[in-house]
């Protein structure tokens, strides 16, 4: 059985002591394909590190998280844009927009979003949408910028069953984590209404752990609780959940 981590940041500081134990963990419990959102330059290094270290799991992506969109921003898209034509990439993200921290750079991250929409067309590549208190600024852009070769995932869905079904209709596969485990959650309600072929399985390591693990550290092993969860939504065998959603993420991934 081969499951993806979608979604995972094993350049985190967070993994500084124990990083390699950590990936062999993970890989040792079937985990073997990883695919690896970008923040800002600053990382950079540390991802092209994970990619020399385990060059058959390990998959980079390049872009701009909305949290680290500044004064600066179009220098770092410069680089982003500089990075995608100089080696492979598997998408663009994480990009999107985020309220949770700030509000008040909810224009240049639009501005960043809608850069990072157009260089994933130009280059073929699915993007990977970070959203937190932005539903509907993510999709008045989304819907700007709708068209067939706009595809991606919408990375650690938490929204509405209405909320999910429009992300669908802008040609998205959901992200879901390690919220499909919490009793306050609220996806697991709905989910089984979603094909499964239109989700995929992610961490967002560090960060969100599932239960039994929530509050600790995430790393990209506690997917399995992931994969248990969604298993049981839907009533079929973990098994089907990984092949189907594996199978799903190559689609997306072209791997």
């Amino acid at each position: 059985m081969t499951i993806t981590d979608t979604h995972t940041h094993l350049y985190s500081e967070a993994f500084d002591e124990d990083r390699e134990e950590m990936i062999d963990r993970a890989i040792a419990a079937g985990v073997k394909r990883f695919f690896i959102p970008a923040i800002d330059s600053a990382y950079i290094e540390g991802m092209y590190s994970l990619e020399k270290a385990f060059p058959e799991n390990v998959f980079l992506m390049a872009g701009l998280h909305p949290t680290h969109v500044k004064e600066n921003y179009r220098d770092e898209l410069a680089l982003v844009k500089e990075q995608l034509e100089s080696r492979k990439f598997y998408a663009v993200g994480e990009t999107g927009i985020d309220l949770y921290w700030d509000k008040s750079t909810l224009e240049i991250q639009k501005g960043a979003f809608r850069a990072q929409i157009k260089m994933a067309k130009q280059n073929g590549l699915p993007i990977v949408i970070h959203c937190r208190d932005a539903f509907d600024e993510v999709f008045e852009v989304l819907e700007e910028e709708k068209a067939e070769d706009l595809f991606g995932i919408f990375h650690c869905f938490t929204g509405t069953f209405e909320q999910a079904k429009k992300a669908l209709s802008y040609n998205m596969k959901l992200g879901i984590g390690g919220v499909v485990t919490f009793k306050n959650g609220k996806i697991d309600t709905f989910l089984d209404q979603i094909p499964l072929r239109e989700i995929v399985l992610e961490t967002d390591a560090p960060y969100l752990a599932p239960v039994p693990y929530r509050g600790k550290r995430n790393e990209s092993l506690y997917i399995v609780e992931v994969l248990k969860k969604v298993a049981e939504v839907y009533n079929v065998s973990e098994e089907e959940v990984a092949e189907i959603t594996t199978r799903t993420s190559k689609e997306i991934f072209k791997i």
